[in-house]
């Protein structure tokens, strides 16, 4: 971005914070509406953006927004002008919606909106008079994406499913390519009480004729994605059948990795990012991009992939954000992450010993979460994030001394007050780290926090 175009956003930086208090009014993401009619509405009164250009849809229960990333990465090393939509953003609501791997501009958001505001009013005032909730938080923001990407206009949408599959928002869109990465149990009160019952929300946004790319699944939800493939006669690849991982070595500043796709192998690629759970992430999303990309049966071109994911990021995903203490930031929030985050940190990093700060949101399963993180946490720094869902600090701090010692678990009902306290302790000694998980909103705040700070230099 050159300083004029810079400066020229900067001016519409007050009516984008005017936008982003406009979504805030509606009904939070916490609370999605199950339904698609409103949002499809929406789309048909501004003229189907978001079937503009084909889409990439991805939805699970862990990977998926790290997963989407790659995906986008490398469509856009192959040339390929990218719409990227996921969620939840760290800091800034521009994250959510990116174009050709930058966040929305103000001015774009703000051109948009305006755009889009009166079919909104339109559809809000209909649900209103029978008696139904108005557009969500995540219906309109869905919506506002659509928009963007076809004012941008771009060549394909990556859409990553804001909670579920079937009725979620983003599934207004039809995928020409279903991606799913790990599925687990999360958002039960919303999805289901079974990854049987999860799989088959998620597995809703399988298309007709579309293909389905898929991690390994437990059995019961690989179960349930097949039968929804063969109902919808969609081509189903599967991760260790039809494409894999083959190797991951640690190497500074992440990992190489060689992926079997479906055409073609890619050897000794550099992805930037740390945990194998990465590294398979990596081979979906090259599998995806495979399928949308001459239909599977060509490979793509290994300097493509090796630029794509050379350039992969994933914001809150193990990101390094202060160094002297080190400070890693990770958006586990359920015991499945949680696992794969305290693998990485064994696997990827040879710290002695570790100070966990850690928030957990009330619908989360906070035991799971704590049993899985208890064997690489020194201490546990209890504490809440702003969301007004956080589990209260006294009653986290109870959960963490079921699977912790008394004196390993500290509460703070500041998360400041924790995060400087473990600064202090880990600089106090050779070879310790912090490490700041358990809540994508604390996440956010941390980030912020390492920001203002000048954590790194």
């Amino acid at each position: 971005m050159t300083d004029e175009a810079f400066d020229e956003d900067e001016l519409f930086q007050r009516e984008a914070d005017e936008v982003y208090a406009e979504l805030l009014v509606r009904i939070g993401e916490a609370t999605p509406q199950p339904r698609l009619e409103p949002t499809r509405k929406v789309c048909e009164l501004l003229g189907d953006p978001q079937r503009t250009a084909p889409v990439i849809h991805i939805t699970g229960t862990n990977g998926k927004t790290s997963t989407s990333r790659m995906i986008e990465a490398i469509l856009r090393a192959a040339g390929v002008k990218t719409g990227l939509l996921t969620s939840p953003h760290l800091v800034k609501v521009n994250e959510r919606i990116v174009i050709d791997g930058l966040p929305v501009s103000n001015e774009a958001l703000v051109r948009n909106w305006r755009d889009i505001a009166p079919y909104l009013a339109i559809v809000d005032a209909e649900l209103l008079a029978n008696g139904e909730e108005a557009l969500s938080y995540f219906e309109a923001l869905t919506v506002l994406g659509f928009a963007i990407f076809a004012d941008a206009p771009v060549d394909v949408m990556v859409l990553e499913v804001g909670m579920g599959g079937e009725w979620d928002s983003t599934n207004v869109a039809d995928g020409q390519v279903a991606v799913f990465t790990p599925i687990a149990l999360d958002h039960q009160a919303r999805l289901g009480n079974t990854i049987a019952e999860i799989a088959t929300t998620k597995g809703g946004i399988i298309k007709p004729a579309a293909t389905v790319v898929t991690a390994m699944q437990p059995l019961e939800a690989m179960d349930e994605l097949r039968a929804a493939a063969v109902l919808d006669e969609a081509e189903m690849l599967i991760e260790m059948v039809d494409f894999a991982l083959e190797s991951t070595t640690v190497a500074v500043g992440g990992q190489v990795i060689t992926v079997r796709g479906r055409a073609g192998t890619y050897s000794d690629v550099f992805l930037p990012l740390y945990g194998d759970y990465q590294g398979q992430n990596a081979a979906v999303a090259i599998a995806a991009v495979e399928s949308f990309i001459g239909n599977g049966t060509v490979p793509l071109d290994p300097d493509v992939v090796a630029a794509g994911l050379a350039n992969a990021t994933s914001p809150g995903r193990l990101q390094l954000i202060g160094i002297e203490p080190t400070v890693f930031v990770d958006a586990a929030h359920n015991p499945h992450g949680a696992k794969a985050l305290a693998a990485a940190m064994t696997e990827y990093f040879d710290f002695q010993r570790i100070a966990v700060v850690i928030a957990v949101l009330g619908d989360k399963d906070a035991h799971g979460i704590f049993a899985e993180l208890a064997p690489v946490a020194d201490r546990f720094h209890v504490t809440t994030s702003q969301s007004d869902r956080a589990t209260p600090v006294d009653d986290l701090a109870d959960i963490a001394r079921s699977v912790a010692a008394e004196d390993a678990v500290i509460p703070f009902e500041d998360f400041a007050e924790a995060v400087e306290t473990a600064r202090a302790w880990a600089a106090d000694g050779p070879s310790r780290a912090v490490l700041i998980t358990g809540s994508i909103t604390l996440v956010g705040e941390a980030i912020a926090l390492a920001d203002a700070g000048e954590w790194k230099p």
